[in-house]
């Protein structure tokens, strides 16, 4: 295989072909040409000499074959996973996981640390660290990574591959130039090919690309409450530029006078990653000595050190405290997912990037507020949705998105 071009975006119809031949096989192998044929709508003879090409370059391989009802029996092929391999690593709420994955998305290796601090140099350095680590726990394999793909948070642009990153400035936020080239600096170390996506589109393409059905094509995936993945026609959405999924607005000059009632901030204003639930939580606690001690005792917990962890474990085991709190942060995401089910009309929207931990409360209050607020019309058949990747959703996106290029 050809060394990978990942920053190309305009694919021909032919790389388009490709990558849905190897999409099929991927999901469905073994399986014949006729049911590719059939699946795809293109005729035998030309999937079969698409076929012919990739087991020249050994990524599909005939194998076994299959049972007929009469004739010939036709010959069945396969994703020779083990064509290639490709990082992937994530940046998530509560943790960063960095994935060694085959051309099937099986995880090879998996590493995890805690979420790092929110500053640019120290989840750099924390990601070149976890990427480190899985060379160090796949020699075996390292002839055969293909790329690297990272997902983290932050304006991507895609055209010169400069981060903009989130950073608190007293009360409001400002997005800050990455005073490094992130993607330069792993290239460099590791000598590979490399994509830097934002991480709710990353997840957003990980769950079409490893969940999804194939005839679900427009769908969001809602990271927090802060940014969101946009899939429209089958495609992950940028925008212009890169900057498309940021679904809040600011103006520090005139933040104060921002302001609604649900809440502490309206739905189109900054959150917090985890939408203000654990600065709740602990406004709570300190109001109610009695209800602090049992959330305490239940979390291993104190006043310095609840996180969101903490609290979705107080959740599991229906803590008034917590579950109060869940309540109005559902709603509030519950309101801001009905404002983007009206604007962009997904036939699935899939809440992930830590969230999902928060039970199935929590899921059924923010579905029902969606269906309360967004047009009827728009969530007949809308499906709300956890993240079935969970924690691996981040990573195993970008490393899909890597994968990608090598069907082309």
């Amino acid at each position: 295989m050809s060394s990978l071009n990942l920053q190309k975006e305009i694919l021909s119809e032919k790389e388009k072909r490709n990558i849905d031949i190897l999409e099929i096989l991927r999901r469905h192998g073994p399986i014949s040409r006729p049911d590719i044929s059939k699946e795809m709508g293109v005729n035998v003879v030309t999937i079969s000499s698409y076929i012919d090409e990739f087991i020249k370059q050994d990524l599909i391989y005939e194998k076994e074959l299959d049972t007929s009802e009469g004739g010939r029996r036709p010959v069945l092929l396969d994703l020779n996973s083990q064509a290639g391999y490709v990082i992937g690593v994530g940046l998530n709420l509560m943790n960063m996981v960095g994935l060694l994955i085959d051309l099937k998305g099986n995880i090879i290796t998996k590493t995890q640390i805690v979420r790092p601090r929110p500053s640019v140099k120290d989840i750099a350095e924390c990601l070149l660290e976890i990427v480190r680590e899985i060379f160090r726990r796949s020699k075996e394999y390292t002839p055969k990574i293909r790329g690297i793909g990272v997902g983290i948070a932050g304006l991507i642009n895609k055209k010169n591959g400069s981060i903009h990153w989130p950073q608190k400035m007293d009360h409001c936020y400002t997005y800050a130039s990455a005073d490094f080239p992130l993607g330069d600096l792993l290239g460099k170390e590791f000598n590979l090919p490399v994509l830097i996506e934002n991480d709710a589109t990353a997840a957003c393409f990980g769950e079409k690309w490893f969940v999804l059905n194939r005839d679900i094509s427009n769908a969001i995936f809602m990271f927090s409450g802060v940014g969101c993945g946009i899939m429209i026609n089958g495609d992950c959405y940028r925008g212009s530029q890169g900057y498309a999924g940021e679904v809040s607005i600011s103006n520090y000059k005139e933040q104060d006078d921002f302001n609604c009632s649900l809440g502490n901030s309206c739905f189109i204003k900054h959150w917090e990653m985890d939408m203000g639930i654990v600065s709740d939580v602990k406004l709570m606690l300190a109001k109610d000595k009695e209800k602090a001690e049992k959330f305490f005792k239940l979390t291993s917990s104190n006043i310095d050190n609840v996180d969101l962890k903490s609290v979705f474990i107080a959740v599991r085991s229906r803590d008034e405290i917590a579950l109060s709190v869940l309540e109005v942060a559902a709603r509030r995401l519950g309101i801001k997912i009905a404002h983007l089910v009206n604007l962009l009309n997904p036939q699935t929207v899939v809440i992930g990037g830590g969230l999902e931990e928060a039970g199935d409360d929590f899921l059924s209050k923010v579905n029902f507020t969606v269906k309360s607020w967004a047009f009827r019309e728009a969530t007949d058949d809308l499906r709300i949705v956890y993240s079935q990747l969970r924690e691996n959703a981040v990573a195993l996106g970008a490393a899909s998105l890597v994968m990608q290029k090598t069907f082309v």
